[in-house]
């Protein structure tokens, strides 16, 4: 066998897992606890035609080799629901990604390649817990964002168990532990986590409330990150279901500029 036989097999094992312990994904391809369906409904609940939208961190838009469910690949591509869709992350495989209008390849030491107060909304997914420098980061978002625009963000939680579990593990075997607990992602996709800009408190720090209204919450989705068994799965399952808010897996975060 192929490591991409393997890795194929290893995807499929995890969709009929995804199917065995929420029999809703037979309608549809998605959970009902879907944290991409929950954050990206939300998201497009805020656009309007004629927005300017930045997705910081664009990566190769891999969402689109997402064929499980539609439904959640046409909610995370914004390419043709607004004005115009830019694109921009420190590495070059965002010039590849097809659901971008434009794209950027930025340097963090300088500023971003767009004007001040040019942005209707931000884009950020799985992408805050890689921030080096918060205070460089909101600065620039803030510079570019209009009075009224907003900031929309998922990441994990830092006192969720990703956030925590994340920690645990070196950095450089985050490639190793993802390619058995995630076979779907590719080396590529994997970047070194920081969580300085993972917590709510860290977000009124480097985003003043007197200057953003803070809509900020935990989901907890399904639990992939414990390998392909039924059992643990559904043990999990009733953890969470019982794990105060404040200890749920990801942050949802919307900020609107004042």
């Amino acid at each position: 066998m192929t490591a991409n036989d393997e890795t194929m097999s290893r995807i499929a094992a995890r969709n009929t897992l995804r199917r065995r312990v929420y029999p809703e994904v037979a309608a549809g391809g998605f959970t009902g606890v879907d944290g991409t369906v929950e954050f990206y409904t939300r998201v497009n609940a805020l656009l309007r035609p004629d927005m300017v939208v930045v997705d910081y961190g664009a990566g190769r838009g891999r969402f689109m080799e997402d064929e499980s469910a539609p439904l959640r690949r046409d909610l995370c591509n914004l390419q043709g629901k607004v004005a115009k869709v830019v694109g921009l992350d420190l590495d070059d495989v965002v010039l590849s990604n097809p659901v971008l209008d434009e794209a950027h390849v930025i340097d963090l030491s300088a500023p971003l390649p767009l004007a001040s107060s040019s942005v209707d909304l931000v884009l950020s997914d799985y992408t805050f817990e890689h921030v080096d420098d918060p205070a460089m980061v909101s600065r620039e978002l803030t510079r570019i964002l209009k009075p009224g625009g907003w900031i929309c963000a998922r990441t994990p939680n830092r006192f969720g168990y990703i956030g925590m579990g994340t920690n645990i593990v070196p950095n450089d075997l985050h490639t190793r532990v993802l390619r058995r607990l995630q076979p779907g992602r590719k080396a590529v996709d994997v970047f070194p986590t920081r969580y300085r800009l993972n917590t709510k408190r860290a977000l009124r720090r480097h985003f003043d409330p007197t200057m953003y209204e803070h809509i900020v919450y935990t989901v907890t989705a399904e639990p992939t990150y414990f390998g392909n068994s039924p059992t643990v799965w559904r043990v999990m399952v009733a953890v969470n279901s019982h794990t105060p808010q404040f200890l749920g897996a990801m942050l949802m975060i919307f900020l609107r500029k004042k």
